[in-house]
C-alpha cells in the first residue's frame, strides 16, 4: 500500500507524537529526547523550531501524565515546588539563549547534552 507525500508526511507527525507521548508518560522525558531529533531529521525542521515546537508538544503530554502521577499518589510535592522555581527561571533563561544561539551550536550542544544523560542514565 503506497502512500502519497502528504499522508505519509502526517503519520510522521503522527508517529513522532505518539513516541514523545509514550516516552514522556514512561520516563517523564520525550519533548526534547524524542520529539527535536524527530522534527529535525523526519520532518526538515529549523532546528529553533523544533526546540520551541517541543515544548509545546509537551504541555498536553505532561499534563494527562501529571493526571496519572497525581492519582497514583507518585509525585514528591517537597521536591516538586523547590524544582518547579528553579525551573521557571531555568525555563525562561533557556527561552532567551535560544534566540542567541546559531543553530549548527544549538544542535552540538544539545547533543552533547543527550551524550551526557545516556551516560549518567547507564551508570
Amino acid at each position: 500500500m503506497a502512500f502519497s507525500g502528504k499522508t505519509a508526511r502526517y503519520m510522521k507527525y503522527i508517529l513522532t507524537g505518539l513516541a514523545a507521548g509514550v516516552a514522556n508518560g514512561l520516563f517523564g522525558s520525550g519533548g526534547g529526547t524524542i520529539a527535536v531529533p524527530a522534527m529535525v531529521f523526519l520532518l526538515d525542521a529549523d532546528e529553533h523550531k523544533a526546540h520551541a515546537t517541543a515544548l509545546l508538544i509537551i504541555l498536553p503530554l505532561t499534563l494527562v501524565s501529571t493526571y496519572f502521577y497525581l492519582s497514583n499518589n507518585y509525585v514528591d510535592w517537597n521536591i516538586t515546588w523547590k524544582a518547579m522555581a528553579g525551573g521557571v527561571v531555568g525555563g525562561a533563561i533557556g527561552a532567551f539563549l535560544l534566540n542567541k544561539c546559531p543553530s549548527n551550536v544549538l544542535r552540538k550542544i544539545f547533543g552533547i547534552f543527550m551524550i551526557l544523560a545516556a551516560i549518567r542514565m547507564i551508570f
